[in-house]
């Protein structure tokens, strides 16, 4: 699988990490958040040690020393795997101001050991909003991406489909869904083993002139030819679980409706499935002859089969998991963190955001985004509150 941007990459930013490694070659461990998510830190941990015990996966685990020490000491895990201690968490009801109020939180000290080279991702259940802000903030944006994006998989057949934005952005330019497209290609090309993925845009209708004026605007720079993407066309809503194309892309609003809606659908589809099932005696027998499929409509459509989302488009790998997780949905996010990682994400990413051929404007600073930093309100930009260097016990 290779890159398929044909223009010199640029310049990196000062930021920028390529894959951290550690002197002997191997990639730095992965950062779990132990402190974010309904079930911290108990799950999230226990989720940890299966990775790591299951699957090799190299960790270190962030969050209060004490608290983690004993939870690896009552799976017989003590010393196992790497602590670096956070003095604070990010409750799960705080929002984005969560990243300038909590600079020694424990994803704030994740981002830091990645900025270091010290790791290589982040895994978090936290709070979506929170974990946006403070990645943003301590991580930055990569040169050339106008807005990040979080990529969700979708379980359809005959494989999975990515959709994003699915929360991160929820105003965007025409420019930045073309964007989205070249990174959900690269994040696709990973993950899916997809040379040329498909890529869709999400639509009222599958004509060229239906939409608004950024969907308008975006298939208009889509469909003339842009370098790395296989673009074909708009798609509806009721394509979202056809498979008809690799990547879905849409605006972090729309996105994040769909995802919700669709997740909601699926969990009334299988109740109602559950009890036509267990209505009868008759229905519980037939269920025995059809237990293996079943099983495997269960495993497909399980969100924890997928680890979570993955905000793309900054100096770092971010896999964030659903609030509810339990151990086998943080194990998968590590592992998924550690193929993103291998994959390298950022350089795929930056390869296919340089080969764009859009209006100037596009990698540039917006008229809002001048204002924004003029004011000095964009995180992004901000000088970081001061830190101490997180302390591995």
């Amino acid at each position: 699988m290779t890159g398929t941007g044909g223009r010199p990459r640029p310049a990196p930013h000062r930021t920028e990490q390529a894959v951290p490694a550690t002197a002997a070659g191997r990639l730095a461990p992965v950062a779990v958040d132990t402190m974010g998510g309904d079930h911290a830190p108990g799950e999230v941990i226990a989720g940890a040690v299966a990775a790591v015990r299951e699957h090799g996966a190299r960790l270190v685990l962030v969050g209060r020393a004490p608290r983690i020490r004993a939870e690896l000491e009552r799976h017989g895990a003590a010393g196992e795997i790497p602590i670096a201690h956070a003095d604070e968490a990010l409750d799960m009801g705080e929002g984005a101001l969560a990243g300038w109020r909590k600079p020694r939180s424990s994803i704030a000290i994740a981002c830091r050991l990645i900025r270091q080279g010290r790791a290589s991702a982040l895994v978090s259940a936290g709070t979506t909003a929170g974990v946006v802000a403070t990645a943003r903030l301590r991580l930055k944006g990569q040169q050339g991406v106008m807005r990040p994006a979080i990529a969700v998989t979708l379980p359809t057949r005959p494989r999975p489909t990515v959709l994003l934005d699915s929360g991160a952005t929820v105003d965007v330019k025409p420019e930045t869904l073309v964007q989205f497209a070249a990174v959900g290609t690269a994040y696709a090309q990973i993950l899916l083993g997809l040379p040329r993925p498909r890529v869709g845009l999400l639509n009222i209708g599958a004509e060229a002139g239906k939409g608004n004026k950024a969907t308008r605007r975006a298939y208009e720079l889509l469909s003339g030819g842009q370098q790395g993407i296989e673009f074909a066309g708009n798609v509806e809503g009721h394509d979202l679980l056809s498979g008809a194309v690799d990547v879905v892309v849409a605006d972090g609003f729309t996105g994040n409706v769909a995802l919700k809606t669709m997740e909601g659908a699926a969990r009334a589809a299988l109740e109602e499935l559950r009890r036509t099932m267990s209505g009868s005696r008759a229905a519980r027998f037939g269920t025995l002859f059809q237990r293996r499929r079943l099983l495997e409509l269960r495993e497909r459509l399980d969100a924890e089969t997928y680890g979570g989302g993955v905000l793309l488009g900054l100096n770092g790998t971010v896999v964030i998991a659903h609030g509810a997780s339990r151990a086998r949905a943080i194990t998968s996010a590590c592992l998924l963190a550690e193929e993103l990682v291998a994959g390298r994400i950022v350089d795929r990413i930056r390869e296919q955001v340089g080969a764009l051929r859009t209006p100037s404007r596009l990698g540039r600073l917006t008229g809002r985004d001048k204002e924004e930093r003029e004011r000095g309100s964009d995180p992004d930009t901000a000088p970081e509150a001061a830190e101490d260097e997180p302390r591995e016990r």
